[in-house]
């Protein structure tokens, strides 16, 4: 686990401070054992010096009884007391013996230090008339002891350590790790989504003006990052358009294509079919055909039928964009009503609406679309039709619905059949796309009503209905018609 600033500054000032103060305290401690030690040596010197003055003094006026019993008096101040005779030998003794000498100087006062089982001792010899006198003082362990005062320097030692310590940690804490951490925790909230970086006032003159600096380079970065995110944005929309226009020079691509294909069918195989057509009319009207006869020219003309609605689908197809655009047509204007109730009157009479209940929702008081009355129509009755085939059957549903909405007329068609395959929603405008069996579709109905709608300005979707399929419409209003709905 890492350390943070504080506990490692405050483990490098304690390790600092300990270097610090403990060569202080044993300083202090053998200074004071050395002081002790020179006080007590005077003090010895004193008594000793004294004890063997009084000693050679009663040496020279009392007997050798009387000297021996003030020398044993004596003992209780002196650890050991020596007499000597005129040439400086031992004659007698009390005390420590142990540690006199048996010959002295008998011609000078003389201290010597002696050891004795590890105890400083002094030896004080002091010349007389009938010899010399030795007092042997030994220092007492606990007259020599530092402890107390050893004791007194180490508490104050340990008080000034941790004071100083804490007076670290508040000053620290108040001006270095406090400033640090707010800034850390603004720098958090704005990589948590903050738009600005709270950068702290109050601290050393360097963080704040490191606050000062994230804070201008936080406004920095987000500026850039609106910049980038505007800018992203343009190149999606611009990317958006490119495909759109793509989309549309796809499909004019294939508009083009088509309308080449449907002018030379129209050409190659159009007027052949009108004279097949024809032929296959009159053998109709002829009286001399049998049962079977009959039949085959009613399948082969409604076969040859089928073969000219798909070039009609294609020459449909292909005119949207071109000859049909509202650009052509700038006066172009139809009443979605009116369309709405002209096509359910073409398709009732029909076999499939014999079996689908056809209803109407119609708003009142809608302005005109920018839109030729027979493309509207066409539209209509394009989605009509195909919500016609896929209602239920029987007793299906299909509704049709004119609403107002913001740009103009908004057009439902529903059905209640089975919806779309979910496999061809996205290319359901496309063209040749189809749900429908083999030869009861081609696949361009769909695309037809797109490029109507799309020419006059306006857009088709599908939607999901309630149970089925549903085709929304949205046209325009003719410009300057300022007519609302009720």
């Amino acid at each position: 686990m890492r350390l943070g600033i504080r506990a490692q500054l405050l483990v490098s000032m304690g390790a600092l401070l300990l270097f610090a103060l403990l060569p202080l305290f044993l300083v202090v401690e053998r200074l004071t054992r050395a002081n002790l030690e020179q006080i007590w040596e005077l003090d010895a010197r004193s008594l000793g010096r004294a004890v063997a003055s009084h000693v050679a003094e009663a040496r020279s006026s009392r007997s050798e009884t009387d000297l021996v019993a003030l020398a044993q008096a004596e003992i209780g101040s002196v650890a050991g007391l020596a007499l000597y005779d005129p040439s400086g030998a031992l004659t007698s003794a009390l005390g420590s013996t142990s540690a006199l000498p048996a010959r002295v100087p008998i011609d000078r006062e003389e201290v010597r230090q002696l050891g004795t089982s590890g105890a400083p001792a002094l030896l004080v010899l002091v010349p007389g008339s009938r010899g010399p006198v030795a007092a042997l003082l030994v220092a007492d362990a606990t007259a020599l002891r530092a402890t107390p005062v050893v004791r007194l320097v180490a508490l104050y030692i340990g008080l000034l350590g941790a004071t100083m310590l804490l007076l670290s940690y508040v000053v620290l804490t108040r001006f270095v790790i406090g400033p640090l951490e707010r800034l850390s925790h603004a720098a958090v909230r704005v990589a948590d989504g903050a738009r600005e970086l709270s950068a702290p006032s109050a601290g050393a003159r360097e963080l704040v003006e490191l606050g000062a600096s994230l804070a201008t380079m936080t406004n920095r970065l987000r500026s850039e990052e609106e910049a980038l995110r505007r800018t992203i944005d343009d190149v999606r929309a611009a990317k958006a358009q490119l495909e759109q226009a793509q989309q549309t020079v796809v499909r004019s691509e294939r508009l083009a294509s088509v309308g080449r294909l449907s002018a030379g069918l129209a050409h190659e195989i159009g007027n052949p079919l009108a004279a097949i057509s024809s032929f296959q009319e009159l053998l109709l009207e002829s009286e001399n055909l049998d049962a079977e006869e009959r039949d085959f020219l009613v399948r082969m003309k409604r076969e040859t039928e089928r073969v000219q609605r798909v070039l009609r689908d294609l020459l449909d197809f292909a005119r949207p964009g071109s000859a049909f655009s509202r650009s052509d047509e700038p006066g172009a204007r139809a009443d979605v009503v009116a369309a709405v109730l002209h096509v359910t009157q073409l398709v009732e009479p029909q076999r499939t609406f014999k079996e689908v209940e056809l209803a109407t929702e119609l708003s009142e008081g809608l302005p005109d679309v920018a839109m030729p009355a027979e493309r509207l129509e066409q539209v209509l009755l394009n989605l009509v039709l195909n919500a016609g085939d896929a209602a239920k059957k029987p007793a299906g549903r299909v509704v049709v619905r004119v609403l107002p909405c913001t740009r103009g007329v908004r057009l439902e068609v529903e059905d209640d059949g089975g919806g779309v395959d979910p496999s061809v929603v996205d290319r359901l405008f496309e063209p040749f796309v189809t749900t429908k069996e083999v030869g009861k579709g081609t696949g361009l109905g769909l695309a037809v009503c797109r490029g109507l709608v799309e020419a006059a300005g306006g857009v088709i979707r599908h939607d999901r209905g309630q149970s089925g399929a549903r085709f929304v419409v949205e046209l325009p209003r003719v410009s300057g018609d300022e007519t609302s709905s009720a």
